[in-house]
């Protein structure tokens, strides 16, 4: 009778036992992924395309912000360009499952209003297009517009028209002498794709200066006139440089050989990139803007996306690499705060991390990790079985090839 009484209380524990492992099994691979991606974008996306962002986004800023004034008005760009930068590539993806499809579906019609009324003078959310940051953060919805055509294609005619105005307003800016000459040549490069006006020595000067002046050597370029350590060669550099020099190749051939050096570059770098992911997801917490969390390895998540891993790293590792790193941020406590927001820090909320630019906005830069969910789920990098990266198999005894520097000149 014991033994009866023992088992039948056991039945509820069981069951919730169960529960749990569907649900875990219901939240793997990629419907992981989008989970978290929801979760991220679904405030900015959703609020701004009901003209609410500005009333229900909370801005926080760094302890030793710069302009507290400047920045708290641009912090809303921030969150919508970075946030539509790492989800483009999903938004132009069709197809998937009825779930995914009805997710992607909504968050079209999300991007296209909140586009519209990110641009409308007449909007509540008419957004900050002026200044220092709005260049940057513009760059990145241009961005989001090249890796995902779908949304240029249905924006109305108004919308578009009031989209190209707010990236020419940015040409007022003069960029640092930094990785920001590419922020103007990413804008210049959105008009180049759509056959619009553009200035082709906004492009030309970012170009130059990075393949003759800036390359220091073994897949890494210096930040203007000094080499930093710190993670802007994935953040901005390889990315953006990649995808202004494919852009404007596929229009004119004008860069064919810079394009060759940054491709042997770029996956040099992954290479290195994917080294520092340790066993369980973290990673070298070392220089500026070190709270943009996963997104430190945008250019990773966008090698993987355009399906130019180096030979030495499989698709799989790279996605159980990428996806440890995003459980070990996105996932910590209080990363999202109670109100679904943002906070700033790495692993939960961290706010003497932040450097005296950051805003609640600036951490919507995490999203470029989501950038493989524009590759379908019978794409290699999702339906390949689990495999160790770099860190998982040397840290437990495994044999592997060692690593060498990459001479550009051999």
């Amino acid at each position: 009778m014991r033994k009866l009484m023992c088992l039948l209380l056991l039945i509820p524990v069981l069951s919730v036992s169960a529960q749990n492992r569907n649900k875990a099994v219901a939240l793997s691979g990629r419907k992981l992924w989008l989970n978290y991606m929801d979760k991220v974008a679904r405030p900015v996306l959703s609020n701004l395309a009901a003209d609410e962002l500005k009333a229900n986004m909370p801005v926080m800023l760094s302890e030793r912000i710069d302009n507290k004034e400047s920045r708290s008005k641009v912090a809303y760009l921030e969150a919508f360009g970075r946030t539509m930068s790492g989800i483009a590539p999903w938004l132009q993806l069709e197809g998937g499952d009825a779930d995914e499809v009805k997710l992607r579906n909504q968050y079209r019609a999300w991007a296209l209003k909140a586009i519209a009324n990110s641009v409308n003078p007449k909007a509540k959310d008419y957004l900050q297009w002026t200044g220092g940051q709005p260049l940057v953060d513009a760059s990145f919805l241009a961005l989001a517009l090249v890796r995902a055509p779908w949304l240029w294609e249905h924006l109305d005619a108004t919308a578009r028209e009031q989209l190209v105005a707010a990236f020419k307003t940015t040409r007022a800016t003069v960029p640092g002498y930094s990785n920001w000459v590419l922020f103007t040549g990413m804008i210049e490069t959105f008009f180049c794709k759509y056959g619009l006006d553009y200035d082709p020595v906004r492009i030309e000067y970012g170009v130059r200066e990075f393949n003759k002046h800036w390359y220091v050597g073994d897949g890494m370029y210096a930040d203007g006139m000094n080499f930093h350590f710190d993670y802007y060669n994935s953040i901005v550099i390889h990315p953006y440089l990649s995808t202004i020099l494919e852009e404007v190749n596929a229009k004119k051939k004008t860069y064919v050989a810079e394009q060759t050096a940054e491709d042997m570059a770029g996956r040099r770098y992954a290479e290195i990139l994917e080294r520092l992911i340790s066993t369980d997801g973290t990673y070298p917490i070392t220089g500026r803007s070190i709270t943009y969390r996963c997104g430190s390895f945008h250019h990773l998540a966008n090698l993987a996306l355009k399906k130019q891993l180096p030979a030495s790293l499989n698709p799989a590792q790279v996605r159980c690499a990428l996806e440890a790193m995003l459980k070990k941020t996105v996932g910590a406590p209080g990363t999202i705060n109670e109100k679904g927001w943002l906070s700033l820090g790495v692993y939960g909320a961290q706010p003497g991390l932040a450097d005296a630019y950051i805003t609640t906005g600036s951490e919507y830069l995490c999203a470029e990790i989501f950038l493989p969910l524009g590759l379908p789920a019978t794409d290699d990098f999702w339906s390949k079985p689990d495999a160790p990266w770099t860190a998982v198999k040397v840290w437990s005894g495994q044999d592997m090839h060692l690593d060498h520097a990459m001479d550009m000149r051999k």
